[in-house]
């Protein structure tokens, strides 16, 4: 059996708006293993992406504790937070931010320039984190030169310069045309199958969460059901993608 990569318990987590308080996440457990690929489904406000930031280390919870590698992510400080974040996970987000005046490989390297690496190091992990994106032909253009999926591509070549164990990503398909969402979606596959990369999405879309290997389903902050999708089911969702 994997061993548990992501460990949530008794997750809560309350907003605060005029001392009213807002419960986002009631009474979370969750366990996933290493190298799973799991979707987060759901209404709007339900707390699918609260619960993605959680697990990033972008927020932190009300109470209970979140377990990530070897990590307690609510026992860290924002520096450690911070430092943590940048060497084990990599975030894909519906909009790309990428920076326009830099290149497709200038964008790739900005998160390297947090390490202490030479110029060599990184040039060579940008165009490895290029190649595996299928954008090497694309390293010198601006991001108004790309197409929208070419510009995920970028995205998720950044998220995966660093080499992390577990990437996270936030309706990476939202903005994008069938086709190219699906061309997407298959790299999240290449990534956890061939990379044995550990991803958690959240999707609204159901093509989308055909990718995964399980699907939870969140309402009002608590998990409603979970599905799994069958291995040929997966296959033939990759090879649509193809």
């Amino acid at each position: 059996m994997s061993e548990i990569e992501i460990e949530l318990h008794d997750v809560r987590k309350v907003y605060y708006k005029d001392r009213i308080e807002i419960p986002v996440l009631e009474a979370l457990d969750l366990a996933i293993a290493a190298g799973e690929f799991v979707v987060l489904m759901g209404p709007s406000g339900s707390g699918k992406s609260t619960l993605l930031h959680l697990i990033g280390g972008l927020d932190s919870p009300t109470a209970g504790s979140i377990r990530v590698g070897d990590a307690f992510l609510e026992g860290l400080s924002e520096r450690e937070l911070t430092s943590w974040r940048s060497r084990n996970v990599g975030f894909i987000f519906q909009m790309y931010h990428l920076v326009p005046v830099l290149t497709a490989a200038q964008n790739v390297e900005l998160p390297l320039l947090l390490f202490k690496m030479s110029s060599a190091e990184r040039r060579k992990r940008v165009e490895t984190a290029l190649r595996v994106v299928g954008l090497t032909d694309r390293m010198d253009h601006r991001p108004n030169q790309l197409s929208g999926g070419q510009e995920q591509r970028v995205a998720i070549a950044r998220a995966i310069v660093t080499d992390p164990r577990l990437i996270l990503a936030d309706e990476p398909t939202g903005d994008l045309d069938l086709k190219t969402s699906e061309e997407i979606l298959n790299l999240l596959n290449l990534l956890n199958t061939e990379f044995g990369k550990t991803i958690v999405m959240v999707t609204h879309d159901p093509r989308a969460a055909s990718h995964g290997r399980r699907t939870l389903h969140l309402d009002k902050g608590a998990f409603q059901r979970e599905e799994l999708t069958p291995p040929r089911n997966r296959e033939a969702a990759a090879m649509a993608a193809s």
